[in-house]
């Protein structure tokens, strides 16, 4: 039986993927903020023995290291890491505060960074793993409203490539999946706050997106549960994009 873990999982397509892995039948290990949220999921689920949640705060080194002994303290071992917490501050270079910078930095890059750090040496020790990123088309440039959000994602592809080329040598694997524009809690939400309704945000989408639509949260799961299998053996340093022709 695999054991799965997640950076997120308690929302979009996080929350999709636990349920497909559940599914599957693979332990699942994943983190929020709030206790509470990650206890109903288990509750709901009728999955105590499979799945582990840990409450932490992604700009905390020391918890995310906690979340990791956790997982391995629960379940023994990890075969796959899935890097899907991130957040969008919306923000030009020109008006981007230092505060937001540090914030999008420590979420989205930091903390991927300092849990691969401990997770790399469990799969080093048992000669396989597989490491999944959820990236985003901004990677190339991004929209000039995600300034330092763009920046980090393609810090995230370059770390995926680095983590391929080095660490194959030990069964370890990683791929960068791009993810498009998805309507996912945290987008609608900020839509919202614009004054946007979902309708509308899914009119603009379809007039943009070349396939007519934007993602729903259901679209990345086939994708993640191939480079999770074994059937993804050989597949490494990749870049996989699911955005419905969409390309910034």
């Amino acid at each position: 039986m695999k054991t799965v873990l997640i950076l997120g999982g308690t929302t979009g397509v996080g929350k999709e993927i636990l349920k497909s892995c559940l599914d599957k039948g693979y332990n699942v290990a994943f983190c929020g903020r709030k206790a509470a949220e990650g206890n109903e999921i288990i509750r709901s689920l009728k999955a105590d023995d499979q799945l582990y949640f840990h409450e932490l705060d992604l700009n905390s080194i020391e918890e995310i290291e906690n979340f990791y002994l956790g997982t391995i303290k629960r379940f023994n071992k990890i075969d796959a890491l899935i890097l899907y917490a991130g957040i969008t501050p919306v923000a030009s270079i020109l008006d981007t505060e230092e505060a937001t910078y540090d914030s999008v930095f420590n979420v989205n890059l930091k903390a991927p960074f300092f849990l691969l750090k401990h997770v790399l040496k469990s799969m080093i020790k048992q000669n396989s793993g597989s490491i999944i990123f959820f990236g985003s088309a901004h990677m190339d440039y991004g929209e000039i409203d995600r300034a330092s959000y763009a920046l980090t994602k393609n810090a995230l592809y370059t770390l995926s490539n680095h983590i391929a080329h080095h660490y194959a040598k030990h069964g370890i694997r990683s791929n960068y999946l791009v993810m498009g524009w998805t309507n996912t809690e945290g987008e609608i939400e900020l839509r919202t706050k614009e004054g946007m309704s979902e309708t509308e945000l899914k009119s603009k989408a379809s007039s943009i997106i070349p396939m007519g639509r934007m993602l729903n949260c259901f679209d990345p799961i086939p994708a993640v549960l191939y480079f999770i299998s074994d059937q993804s053996a050989m597949t490494t340093g990749s870049l996989l994009r699911i955005t419905g022709g969409e390309y910034i």
